[in-house]
């Protein structure tokens, strides 16, 4: 089938290339012509495990194509993928500029029915909107219909979560639009939950909010867990043989980040106060989220008596392991806070380095290519990111390269009685 995906972030360009993959005709759709002509060449955009492979794999075979021509991208396409950005306002809301645009130009380039599918996360009513704004712009005489397809993707995964996703959701109105869908995705051979389209959009808000509540109940529990002498991770073990309660999203930390939670989380609050209904729950956890972000920080600062022209070192900058998206990252507000008050700050990210280093041009941070660097002679370490290069670090090495084997880590890497027994003041989370 002949599709047409307009946007190449994390959520277009994976549908993209994951369509590709499994036999359909794709092109992929962008204003950046310098980022078209990088993703020609095979070249991934953005960092994500098994994307450049495919994309190389897909481009030779020629079912993959990337153009800035819009045009000729959705005038005879079959369906019409947006994924576009949906970036957070202000006031929490959700900026539906992109998903406008991208609607009017389909209006004005379509020259036969289509189906067009709003991938992106937007909130509940959108989709009706966009089908009343494209007709509203109409120049040929065709039929439109308008369906939900949200993602589900975790970034450093994503490729693997779209191939091998737990679900397709689905959210239509006419059964020609389902069956389209469905057969569109028949080769992934997933479980398709089919339903209206406003049950789709608030199944995606539904999800991400619910994941995002429990990562900052397991972490409000970690903080009560070091007031009265439990140990978090104890405690999450014993409550993941629960089948009610799960063993995923019960690690303690410093609270999460990226492009979906907090921009999610705060959206769907938005949403409820518009209907004049107060959402408590989801305000608890982007509450619990902004307090627990600077949480180690606060707790260096018990430590210590100032951060001025002591080497800190910072290991992770991504807002997770096995991305290089610094949406949110935890880092970021710490390491502000931490130059604000005179460190010496050497950091560390094998893969988000060039990103930082775009996003605060004028900080005065060394970048080096090892953990190992950025602990040499250190006054103070802060972990804020969980990748391999970092876990592989042996306690030892910490007292062995510090000047003073200080270690605040927001990821619960080490194990307490390791870190003790190497002579490593030690500080995490709930611990």
């Amino acid at each position: 089938m002949k599709l047409a995906v307009a946007g190449t972030g994390y959520v277009g360009l994976v549908a993209g290339v994951c369509f590709a993959e499994k036999g359909h005709d794709v092109t992929c759709v962008d204003i950046d012509e310098e980022k078209v002509n990088l993703m020609r060449s095979g070249i991934s955009p953005i960092y994500e495990t098994g994307l450049e492979e495919l994309m190389k794999k897909n481009n030779e075979s020629g079912r993959l194509h990337y153009t800035t021509d819009y045009k000729v991208a959705y005038k005879d396409a079959d369906a019409i993928f947006i994924g576009v950005g949906t970036p957070e306002m202000p006031d929490g809301s959700a900026n539906l500029n992109f998903i406008a645009t991208v609607s009017r130009q389909i209006a004005e380039s379509i020259e036969k029915d289509c189906l067009v599918v709003v991938k992106s996360t937007v909130p509940v009513g959108t989709n009706d909107k966009v089908e009343q704004f494209i007709k509203d712009f109409l120049v040929n005489d065709v039929k439109v219909e308008i369906a939900s397809n949200p993602e589900f993707l975790a970034q450093g995964n994503a490729v693997r979560d779209t191939l091998h996703a737990k679900r397709i959701v689905i959210g239509t109105e006419s059964k020609e639009a389902e069956e389209l869908l469905k057969k569109i995705y028949e080769p992934f051979e997933l479980p398709i939950v089919s339903v209206s389209r406003r049950s789709a959009e608030m199944i995606k808000y539904a999800s991400n909010d619910f994941l995002a509540l429990k990562i900052s109940y397991m972490n409000d529990i970690a903080n009560l867990c070091e007031l009265v002498g439990a140990d978090i991770e104890d405690v999450a073990k014993g409550m993941s043989y629960d089948d009610r309660i799960g063993a995923n999203f019960l690690h303690a930390g410093i609270g999460y980040g990226g492009s979906c939670f907090p921009k999610d989380t705060k959206a769907l609050r938005y949403l409820a106060n518009q209907n004049n209904y107060n959402l408590r729950t989801v305000g608890a956890a982007v509450d619990v989220n902004k307090d627990q972000r600077i949480r180690l920080y606060k707790k260096a600062c018990d430590r210590l008596i100032t951060f001025n022209k002591l080497k800190v070192a910072v290991l992770g900058l991504a807002f997770k392991a096995g991305t290089d998206d610094l949406r949110e990252a935890p880092s970021i507000e710490n390491i502000k806070l931490l130059l604000e008050n005179g460190a010496d700050i050497y950091a560390y990210d094998p893969v988000a380095d060039e990103n930082f280093k775009k996003r605060f041009p004028e900080a005065k941070i060394k970048y080096v290519k090892e953990p190992e660097d950025a602990l040499e002679g250190a006054n103070v370490c802060f972990i804020f990111t969980e990748w391999n290069e970092i876990k592989e670090v042996k306690p030892e090495e910490y007292k062995k390269l510090m000047k003073t084997p200080l270690v605040y880590d927001g990821r619960n890497i080490y194990n307490l009685q390791e870190m003790k027994k190497a002579g490593v003041e030690y500080y995490s989370i709930g611990r």
